[in-house]
């Protein structure tokens, strides 16, 4: 699939698959699943024909590794703004994880921490260098330090999704240390 195919479906099948599956006509289950069959028969008759053997070259080739096929079906890994539950499991966090923003959201964040928005989590990186590639999809980056550990050992709970990006709730203002 040429490049430019493969990252305009690899977009479209997020908006669906995160927030708007209506879009397509379909309808997820609770953990967020749809039928990979039912997925391409929805794509051919709104005129966006899709292979198999293409969807499965978006799904290994989508570098954030945005979505799961297992069992026949087809989700999103994390980012969703409707209501799924993704049936993850509480995890013990490493020490630090990073959040990566534009440097015009650091006064806000700093005085108010970390809210998820419209979608179901926060999300954290394990890494610095994929936190900026986060931050810099959104202006100037600059990267954010989470005390995990130290938010962890107090009550607060973190998932893992399938493709390794670190999830919170909310981060409170005070876990947070900045440049």
């Amino acid at each position: 699939m040429e490049p430019k195919r493969l990252i305009s479906t690899s977009k479209m099948l997020s908006k669906t698959l995160r927030h708007d599956p209506s879009r397509l006509g379909l309808t997820l289950d609770a953990q967020g699943w749809v039928g990979v069959d039912e997925l391409l028969a929805a794509l051919e008759t709104r005129g966006r024909p899709l292979t198999r053997a293409e969807l499965d070259e978006v799904v290994e080739g989508n570098d954030k590794r945005r979505f799961t096929i297992a069992d026949g079906r087809i989700r999103a890994n994390q980012g969703h703004s409707i209501a799924i539950d993704l049936a993850l499991a509480a995890t013990e966090p490493p020490a630090l994880l990073f959040h990566g923003t534009a440097t015009r959201n650091l006064e806000a964040i700093l005085a108010e921490g970390l809210d998820r928005g419209r979608r179901h989590h926060v999300h954290l990186s394990a890494d610095t260098d994929t936190a900026v590639r986060v931050g810099a999809r959104h202006g100037k980056p600059v990267v954010l330090t989470v005390l995990a550990g130290m938010m962890a050992a107090e009550g607060h709970e973190f998932y893992v999704s399938a493709n390794g990006v670190w999830l919170a709730e909310h981060v409170p203002a005070t876990y947070l240390r900045a440049p």
